[in-house]
């Protein structure tokens, strides 16, 4: 173990099953246990485990909490009903996308779920705006396990263990319980395109709720999942990843995003830049693609139309559930229609990519 690495309570039960840990942002976290195919298969067609401990989890109190979040967000803060979660962005200044996150509202307190990459630059940033604010601000990132239950078994895996009633829980809703025994915050969201519940927990119960899941899940097919299959169910499922599609050259309408954007909700940091984001008719447009063969187009590489450049992919797999390569760029707004047939440079070769409508692969509710 490298002692500049952080663990989950979970990293020697990846060790010892095999998993191949690779460093994510500062983490050293499981990429795959037998292949990220089969893992791919197991979350769409039964469901997969998976260790998000690494991704930051920042609780807010007080009573400017839900003013000083709506100040830092582009979401509206102020309409959460208790137990909602909502989507939002996290921008700079001139609009651009510090960071994507989920914002959960309980109780008496609010939760800020943000992307392990960004957590201390995150972090900096809100203490950066925090001045005039009646605000009690605690990353317990490390205080905290997570984990990610996603696939059409995962209600009937993780219903018994919980002191609730889970098929209660809306998309996007989460509640205050326990779960098998101790106490938790179990949400409904997901980042896989399947149906799923996060579990919130100390640090210290971690690892035996998470040896308990497999041991009760396994007869109905769940497996343990990495980081890999995490990242080529998302893109199926067309979510942005940060880092990809998401940057801070990047706006949010530009991003696709419009729906995250509450231009009336609150005096948010870089409103009046994405007011004028929102007035452009010459962005680029964020677009799906396809390949024929095996060979998938990566992020960097180049699209054409005959010899002009028009776009670059930022995303590129192989999609299991497909059978064949997809990804997605930015384009000019005049080659983004879906049917158009493009070229993506894969080192130094052009091959022909058919743009797509987003997402790729949607699950029957």
């Amino acid at each position: 173990m490298s002692d500049s690495l952080l663990y989950t309570a979970c990293h020697q039960w990846h060790v010892d099953h095999g998993g191949r840990m690779v460093d994510f942002a500062g983490w050293e976290m499981p990429l795959l246990y037998s292949n990220i195919t089969t893992e791919h298969q197991a979350v769409r067609n039964a469901a997969g485990l998976f260790d998000i401990a690494h991704m930051g989890r920042l609780f807010f109190t007080g009573p400017d909490a839900c003013r000083f979040l709506d100040r830092l967000l582009t979401n509206s803060v102020e309409s959460l009903k208790p137990g909602q979660i909502r989507y939002s962005l996290v921008t700079n200044e001139s609009g651009g996308i510090l960071d994507d996150v989920l914002v959960y509202r309980f109780s008496d307190f609010y939760m800020l779920v943000v992307n392990a990459s960004n957590r201390l630059k995150i972090v900096d940033w809100i203490e950066g705006q925090r001045s005039g604010f009646d605000v009690r601000i605690e990353d317990q990132t490390r205080d905290k396990f997570m984990l990610a239950l996603q696939g059409p078994q995962s209600l009937a895996i993780l219903n018994p263990l919980v002191e609730a009633e889970l098929s209660e829980i809306k998309y996007y809703y989460g509640i205050e319980t326990r779960v098998s025994g101790v106490d938790a915050l179990v949400s409904r969201t997901g980042y896989t395109g399947e149906d799923g519940f996060e579990v919130v927990l100390d640090q210290s119960e971690g690892a035996a709720l998470w040896k308990r899941l497999i041991a009760e899940g396994e007869p109905s097919g769940l497996i343990p999942a990495g980081l890999g299959c995490r990242d080529t169910l998302r893109l199926e499922a067309a979510m942005p990843l940060y880092g990809h599609e998401l940057d801070e050259s990047t706006d949010p309408y530009t991003a696709g995003l419009n729906f995250a954007v509450k231009l009336k909700a609150a005096d948010f940091i870089g409103k009046e830049a994405l007011i004028a984001a929102k007035a452009r008719d010459d962005r680029k447009v964020r677009v799906g693609f396809t390949l024929e063969g095996k060979r998938a187009a990566r992020e960097g590489s180049l699209l054409f139309s005959g010899d002009q450049q028009v776009g670059m992919v930022t995303s590129g797999s192989f999609s299991p559930t497909l059978d064949l390569p997809i990804g997605m760029a930015y384009v000019e707004a005049g080659f983004a229609d879906a049917g158009q047939i493009l070229e993506a440079d894969i080192r130094g070769k052009r091959y022909p990519v058919n743009v797509t409508e987003l997402p790729f692969y949607k699950r029957d509710t």
